[in-house]
């Protein structure tokens, strides 16, 4: 590597789908890079001394290592790297918000424009998987054993380090297919459920007891998931939605987010679904400003809505998501109210969804930490006609009561409290993901599960 070759290779992102191709289906939008174009891409890493984008990932992903494996076409290695601080690399690859993490610190992003790290991220795993790399896995070789309450991605990480470490694991899952969030949270069109169904799989043939339709608390007791654990992970999520907090809220046809693409999956998964929740010729409103909102724009496209606009309090510079999954719904054909704060939910003398009333708003002087508050501008009343709103404004964790009655203490917003080692209240019961953090990145989850499998690992085998 002359470690000067970004200045002769221009980046590149993985090319897209055409939209009117994209938007007749749920398929994933970006193609891969081809061997040669990771090849390039990666030769323009400088190998920074202090590498900022390998700081400023949650997992600390070898990232400058495996640059380099990719730019000397040592694939084997690039994988072996790629998959040792991180539980699923290509689903990283694909869902983190690369443009504010690793990307975002990238010392090229100033002038040159950053390595395109998700997309060799996802290359690298895709193209090993294509020829027939596996990640390693020893087999159950202790006497220990575990349960992990929640399949998603806190619950997937702690399962691959456990099972990495050699201690069998019982996972236990509510829904009918693993993954949580993964499964039934990220539409298809950023992340295949094939790709899941793929780490689930090689989690399985490495020991992993898989419960499915066992939801805890309720067609499963607590007390016989742990009687014959030696230590338990509870990875349950954050799927209980807030609220807008507005007038006539709960109209029929007011959905909540989570609902929606529960729903919308259910369908393609050809599973029964909601036929009230089909949004088909509907004129669809989306209230919030992230990803998931977002992911409820597009996926209303997708179902044939005959219009979708979102509603922000604020401007597109200041969208809590990231800008990628902005650009995207813009691309495909969602409309965009900002500096509109919805106020009530307009019905009709039959109590029916007719609209949503907002004022317009605007943004103050920003403060001492730049910060600006949102003002809402008197007598600027305006009305959106709607037949569908989705609420997508964020989640807290719902609070399950085997937690309180087993000891396990939470916080005034429902986290679960844990201490540094991500043990519970209870002595033996960890936690992580976010029913711990609230709403976070599925990064962020990874890592939980990781660090709390670490813990237990030391706990149980003393290493």
């Amino acid at each position: 590597m002359t470690m000067q070759n970004f200045i002769f290779t221009e980046r590149i992102e993985p090319e897209k789908r055409l939209v009117g191709e994209r938007v007749k289906d749920f398929s994933e939008i970006y193609e891969s890079f081809s061997p040669s174009e990771a090849s390039s891409q990666s030769d323009r890493c400088i190998q920074c001394g202090d590498p900022f984008c390998l700081n400023k990932c949650p997992l600390h992903n070898y990232i400058p290592q495996w640059l380099k494996s990719i730019a000397e076409k040592d694939l084997s290695f690039a994988f072996s790297l790629s998959n040792e601080p991180s539980p699923f690399p290509e689903v990283m690859g694909r869902v983190c918000p690369h443009d504010v993490l690793c990307e975002g610190d990238c010392s090229l992003n100033d002038g040159h424009g950053a390595i395109t790290i998700g997309a060799i991220e996802t290359h690298i795993n895709e193209e090993a998987f294509k020829q027939g790399l596996r990640p390693y896995f020893g087999g159950i070789t202790t006497d220990k054993r575990v349960a992990i309450i929640g399949s998603g991605p806190a619950g997937l990480s702690a399962a691959t380090y456990l099972l990495r470490a050699g201690i069998a694991v019982d996972m236990y899952e509510r829904a009918d297919k693993a993954g949580g969030l993964l499964t039934y949270g990220i539409p298809n069109f950023k992340l295949d459920k094939k790709i899941i169904d793929r780490r689930v799989e090689f989690l399985l043939q490495a020991g992993l007891t898989l419960h499915l339709n066992a939801e805890v608390g309720k067609t499963i007791s607590f007390d016989e998931v742990t009687q014959n654990s030696d230590a338990v992970f509870i990875g349950i999520g954050a799927t209980k939605a807030k609220k807008a907090g507005i007038e006539k809220e709960n109209t029929p046809h007011v959905v909540e987010a989570m609902q929606f693409l529960n729903d919308v999956q259910k369908r393609l998964f050809k599973l029964p679904h909601e036929e009230s929740l089909s949004v088909k010729e509907k004129r669809v409103v989306v209230i919030g400003g992230g990803d998931t909102a977002m992911d409820c724009l597009r996926s209303a496209i997708r179902e044939g809505a005959r219009s979708v606009t979102c509603l922000y309090r604020r401007d597109a510079a200041n969208m809590p998501g990231s800008k990628k999954e902005y650009k995207n719904a813009v691309e495909e054909g969602a409309n965009f109210e900002f500096y509109a704060a919805p106020k009530a939910i307009v019905t009709n003398e039959k109590g029916q969804l007719k609209g949503v009333e907002y004022l317009k708003t605007r943004l103050t002087t920003p403060d001492g930490n730049g910060r600006q508050r949102i003002e809402e501008i008197k007598g600027s009343n305006q009305k959106i006609e709607a037949d569908m709103v989705i609420l997508a404004l964020g989640f807290n964790p719902e609070v399950p009561s085997f937690l309180a009655q087993n000891g396990i203490q939470t916080n005034e917003w429902g986290g679960i409290i844990i201490d540094e080692n991500y043990q519970t209240t209870t002595a033996g019961i960890y936690s992580g993901g976010d029913c711990y953090r609230g709403a976070d990145l599925v990064v962020r989850a990874a890592l939980d599960g990781r660090e709390a499998a670490r813990a237990i690992i030391k706990q149980l085998l003393g290493a």
